[in-house]
């Protein structure tokens, strides 16, 4: 990997976003190359057409209500560019990446990861300096 840095969601990306507020145990998806896991309370989450779910706790901690149903992520992450293909544990599963994709953490421990392709972060996300 290289070296880890800062970034923040550029303002004009939100998402739109609905809490899993059902009686149901969860529910099991395919992405990313693997099964992802949702528990009652995550967010259901579309990203510009890239659809998703997302801890509750992390989404929480994370984004801000612009309008009912969209929302904006607040929160810094830290990423680096991936120099070979791999994959990484998630809260929901493992997502699998590419040389060149981004390899992304909500914390700056490196914890509470994901990654996504250079084009999706690069047109999302801007250095926070």
């Amino acid at each position: 990997m290289n070296i880890r840095k800062q970034y923040r969601r550029t303002p004009d990306q939100h998402v739109v976003a609905i809490p899993l507020r059902l009686d149901t145990p969860g529910f099991s998806y395919r992405k990313w190359g693997a099964e992802q896991h949702c528990k009652p309370g995550d967010w259901l989450v579309d990203n510009d057409g890239d659809i998703y779910t997302v801890d509750a706790d992390v989404f929480a901690a994370t984004y801000r209500q612009l309008s009912l149903g969209a929302y904006v992520k607040t929160s810094p992450v830290w990423a680096e560019q991936a120099v070979k293909s791999g994959s990484i544990a998630t809260k929901e599963g493992r997502t699998h990446y590419f040389k060149g994709d981004y390899v992304v953490f909500n914390n700056e421990d490196g914890t509470d990861g994901y990654a996504m392709s250079a084009e999706k972060f690069e047109s999302r996300y801007e250095p926070d300096d």
